[in-house]
């Protein structure tokens, strides 16, 4: 198994602002949903990288996490706007969880307060990772009715510091990236600690499709501290893992950048059903302040698998 850098995937059309690519899904027909906080939220590509739909403008606060389930539906979470929207690929609105615009109170376990991303298993029950102002995980049923949550602020078994991640493997393990603890979290479906696995600030995380069935993608964050800028080998990578979390084969240089074989800061992962890889950078979050002069970089890595 072996993967190939792609350089200048998709075809972006000039009157399109893509910025903060921060999260990237693949529906039946392998055509690419990128969720993005650039003028135009949802951008549709095929699989040739070619702009076939783009639509939600206005309709989002802070774009951060999809989900696209067997029936082609989307999930849209924004955790600027404190909800999760259920959306027709076309971009009709069928349910809203959360209150936009109104968060819960800060760390206290509500819904929402800046939630990251959501999973749905094979009966329709929707994981929620909650997120940057909560730490919990919520479970709701396909009418968006609230069932349980879980989870505390810490660095115990159970505890998160900031779940930013979530996917559902053997359609009865939750991995969860718990990105400030530096390890994924797995659990049962009703929110019992199983183990947990150490990686360098996991941020996005997918169960493998096409060849890659059997495995689970998961990105690496880089270091938050800047007396670690520059050292090679710390976060800025995907890696290819089996279901107990070994490290089957990493992408990635290792050092950060802009080369077709580097990434800025991979945020969303996916896969499609040959087993091409796509990452969403939020490249502009990473390093927009710090480019001299400002500048566009790239926020779309895609391998293609040989």
């Amino acid at each position: 198994m072996n993967h190939i850098p792609i350089s200048n995937w998709p075809n972006i059309p000039k009157d399109i602002y893509l910025k903060e690519a921060t999260s990237v899904a693949t529906d039946s027909k392998d055509n690419v949903y990128i969720f993005n906080r650039g003028e135009i939220p949802v951008l549709v590509f095929s699989d040739d990288g070619k702009l076939i739909d783009s639509w939600g403008k206005g309709e989002f606060v802070r774009p951060h996490g999809i989900f696209i389930d067997q029936d082609d539906t989307l999930y849209l979470v924004d955790d600027g706007g404190h909800f999760l929207k259920k959306c027709t690929k076309e971009g009709k609105l069928l349910m809203t969880i959360g209150n936009p615009g109104k968060p819960t109170e800060w760390q206290k376990g509500g819904y929402f307060n800046r939630p990251t991303d959501v999973t749905i298993d094979s009966d329709g029950f929707l994981y929620i990772s909650d997120g940057y102002g909560n730490s919990r995980i919520h479970k709701f049923d396909q009418a968006g009715k609230h069932i349980t949550s879980w989870g505390r602020p810490g660095t115990d078994p159970g505890d998160f510091n900031l779940p930013h991640n979530i996917c559902l493997v053997d359609d009865k393990y939750l991995w969860v990236c718990d990105r400030e603890n530096f390890r994924v979290q797995v659990f049962d479906k009703e929110g019992s600690w199983i183990k947990e696995l150490r990686f360098h600030r996991p941020q996005s995380i997918f169960k493998g499709k096409g060849r890659l069935e059997g495995f689970i993608l998961l990105t690496e964050a880089g270091t938050g501290m800047h007396t670690q800028e520059g050292v090679p080998d710390i976060g800025n990578v995907v890696r290819i893992l089996d279901y107990e979390g070994n490290t089957i084969r990493k992408l990635g240089d290792s050092y950060s950048g802009e080369a077709p074989n580097q990434f800025i800061s991979p945020h969303g992962i996916t896969s499609n059903s040959k087993g091409d890889i796509i990452v969403a950078e939020v490249s502009f979050t990473a390093y927009g302040s710090k480019l001299d002069p400002p500048r566009e970089v790239v926020s779309i890595r895609r391998w293609n698998i040989e």
